[in-house]
């Protein structure tokens, strides 16, 4: 990295196309002629289905099929959709239940699939589905986070889906017993819609005895084998691609129903079907997230050393379980339990429920930031009932320099971290010393004003194995081809650089290609932030396959040996020659030679370990205590993201991370009544943050190089908002705390923040 021009923050090179409308986006790639698929979705929450009549729909102009789950069957699909399953403190695997690519004999929650209709137009297709006789009979709708009397699911008794047990249960148990202070709270992390910028949508067709499904995901492989599992194909006749990506964080990651409905169309229809979501479709149907309550109480000794920490959270799966959803509050949650605090005695115990409502998943963090969220929210807590500053109550429980490599209670290796360096810059930047006049200020203007801190530590998830393939053009420009997959993140840019830092070949000589399982043979996609350390690995490795074989050409071909021969990531050196032939050159002597075993290259790596991000984000807020109304004047961000291949794009991550975090801690809340309708379906009720609600965000990198990767990096994607909403929300809280209130929790809307200050002067 020391060489210049490396680790440079480059613009980029997409933007071009993607922001002057020359963006591939699925929609835009559809096949000439290809039909319209619409869905049917439950109007009810929960109901036993009495009729489904297709005729009249089946007999409109226009209208090629009409579909039920009985048709699926049918036609041989009959599996429901997969997800990873937990075990149960007990060891039992937790509950099951099959989740139905349409509705089978009940319907689960409003804007489930229930029927399918493919027509030649949008129109017909939607005038059919008017057509079709659903009637039902409605069950009461179960949406406590508490054992109901009413089951969603045989498998699942009382809607309890899972009884998680992850620490040490009687050492935690044991340190609160000889506690000198315990610190107890309830916390609730409110539900989030996603809301990427670019809805769901896939087109579909039928080929040659194979399908090809196109879909905005964020990956091809997971799809592909799922879609071959669900529709009986063998794996050499399903075909995925993904075009251009206008967002996933998460959501995006699995095989939804309508992709396998469209698939299943084309491949009965002989005819290509496409698909796209409108947004209150994509309220209603896409993946939820968050959505928990917690009890959380923190243990101290008489020196205020962090000794116990035990976690009771209850945990909304949604009415089936998603492809992670048991996951995230469970096992990824618990990869970041104890945070950056040297504390051994931890317990995490989860109850997840079933209720009548979207199921939920992954979203930007996938339990990391409802893990900090909480911790940081518990240490602010703690330090204000121990009658200490919270800043230092932090540091002194750090996990210190000397104590790296460290193992946690959860059996995560942290390999390094140097966390009071970052917290001493952080109140630099964000001009801590100067708060008290702010805040006195703000005062004199009638506003409260808080600041708030948070101390994030993320855990890089997914696969650490990654594959690159390389190829020589006859026209000097050479492909990578990868196994992740950009959703908007500036992959091209970056890996084109690393591959341009690591071999010399110009940036604007290289394409990097991706999201095609039959150019690309595994991949592990995007998610968890692991694309550009996983990809940028499997590049050294291909670039190593490169020179060795270059190598050992140019040394037959030049008659000297191999060790006369080195590479300075610019050009190849022979010992005794003024010849510097680039990879280029050597690529196009080798073409001439009739070598065409040396135009394409291939490897695969596996990193050593996970790496781990961390950093400290504060928020400072005015808050007007008339109306309620909430304003983040000031944003600071010191991250240890270790070595950086582009500081800008990083910089760009971490901005519209904190735009997520600020808007859950805010202002968006997904909210349902009692009977289970979603009361906030469209962007009149389901408030996103704006350029006005968003404040300039002061970035700076503070990096701690890993030791578990060779390049010294950690990944950034998605640790924007696993810092953000604690940092808002104790700020948040900080300001409200003179005027006597003691709990805070998101959305901390207008109304609710004026609502607790009315209620702190009844109490008081």
């Amino acid at each position: 990295m020391e060489k210049f021009g490396k680790s440079q923050s480059i613009a980029r090179t997409e933007d071009l196309r993607l922001l002057t409308g020359h963006g591939r986006y699925v929609d835009d790639i559809t096949p000439e002629g290809a039909l319209f698929l619409h869905v049917l979705r439950s109007p009810v929450a929960h109901a036993t289905i009495t009729e489904l009549d297709l005729s009249a729909a089946r007999e409109l102009d226009g209208v090629l099929l009409v579909a039920t789950a009985q048709d699926l069957h049918d036609y041989g699909i009959t599996e429901g959709l997969s997800c990873v399953t937990v075990k149960n403190r007990d060891g039992s695997t937790a509950a099951n239940p099959k989740h139905p690519i349409l509705a089978e004999e009940k319907v689960l929650w409003v804007g489930q699939p229930v029927a399918m209709i493919v027509a030649e137009t949008p129109e017909a297709a939607k005038d059919a589905a008017e057509l079709i006789g659903f009637d039902y009979d409605e069950l009461p709708a179960q949406m406590a986070l508490a054992r109901g009397d009413t089951d969603l699911h045989a498998e699942a008794p009382g809607n309890l889906a899972i009884d998680y047990l992850l620490g040490r249960e009687a050492e935690t148990h044991a340190a609160f017993a000889e506690a000198a202070h315990v610190v107890r709270a309830e916390v609730a992390d409110n539900r989030v819609h996603v809301a990427s910028l670019e809805p769901r949508g896939c087109f579909a067709e039928w080929k040659d005895d194979r399908i090809h499904l196109a879909v905005n995901g964020q990956g091809v492989w997971g799809p592909k084998r799922e879609l071959g599992r669900l529709m009986g194909l063998e794996d050499t006749q399903v075909h995925v691609t993904t075009p251009d990506v206008g967002g996933g964080f998460g959501m995006k990651a699995k095989l939804y129903p309508e992709y396998v409905m469209a698939a299943y169309a084309a491949r009965f229809l002989d005819r290509p079907v496409r698909w796209m979501s409108d947004r209150t479709e994509a309220m209603l149907s896409d993946n939820g997230a968050r959505d928990l309550t917690h009890d959380v109480a923190l243990a101290f000794d008489a020196d205020h050393n962090l000794i116990g920490y035990h976690v009771k959270t209850k945990s909304n799966l949604g009415a089936f379980n998603s492809n992670f959803g048991q996951l995230i509050q469970t096992y990824l949650f618990g990869r970041v339990l104890m945070g950056v605090y040297d504390c051994q005695n931890a317990l995490l115990e989860v109850e997840g429920y079933y209720t009548n409502t979207t199921p939920t998943d992954a979203y930007r963090g996938a339990g990391r930031p409802e893990a900090n969220y909480l911790l940081e929210r518990g240490m602010d807590y703690a330090a204000r009932e121990l009658g200490v500053d919270g800043w230092e109550l932090r540091r002194k429980n750090f996990i210190k320099p000397d104590q790296f490599p460290y193992k946690t209670v959860t059996d995560e290796l942290y390999d390094v971290g140097e966390f009071s360096r970052l917290l001493d810059r952080v109140a630099e930047t964000a001009d801590r010393p100067g708060f008290a006049a702010r805040r006195a200020e703000s005062e004199a203007r009638g506003k409260l004003r808080g600041m708030g801190l948070c101390y994030y530590i993320e855990s890089i998830l997914g696969d650490p194995s990654e594959g690159a393939k390389v190829e020589f053009l006859e026209d000097g420009s050479v492909n990578i081809y990868v196994g992740t997959q950009s959703n908007g993140q500036g992959h091209e840019t970056v890996y084109a650089t690393f591959l341009s830092d690591q071999t010399g070949i110009p940036m604007d000589r290289i394409r990097v290609i991706q999201g095609d399982s039959d150019l690309i043979a595994q991949g592990g996609g995007t998610g968890g932030s692991r694309s550009v350390t996983t990809q940028s690995n499997a590049t050294l490795a291909v670039v190593g396959t490169i020179l060795t074989a270059f190598t050992g050409y140019l040394a037959d071909k030049m008659g000297v040996d191999e060790g006369d021969i080195s590479f300075d990531d610019e050009a190849f050196r022979i010992k005794g020659s003024n010849a510097a032939p680039t990879m280029q050159d050597v690529a196009e002597m080798a073409r001439e030679d009739g070598r065409e075993d040396l135009l394409m290259h291939e490897a695969r790596a596996t990193l050593p370990g996970r790496s781990y991000p961390n950093g400290a984000h504060v928020a400072e807020v005015e808050v007007d205590p008339d109306t309620g109304h909430t304003q983040v004047v000031a944003y600071t961000v010191v991250d240890d993201f270790g070595n950086l291949i582009n500081p800008m794009l990083a910089m760009g991550q971490v901005h519209g991370g904190v735009a997520q975090g600020l808007g859950q801690a805010l202002i968006e809340n997904v909210t349902y009544d009692e009977d289970g309708q979603l009361l906030t379906a469209s962007f009149m009720d389901y408030a996103m943050p704006r350029a006005s609600d968003m404040p300039f965000v002061g970035f700076t990198a503070e990096p701690v190089p890993s030791t578990a990767n060779p390049m010294g990096m950690k990944g950034c994607g998605e640790a924007g908002t696993v810092g953000s909403m604690a940092s808002t929300a104790n700020a948040v809280l900080d300001a409200l705390w003179s005027r006597g209130v003691r709990r805070a929790d998101m959305p901390l809307t207008p109304l609710r923040v004026w609502e607790m200050l009315e209620d702190a002067d009844t109490a008081q």
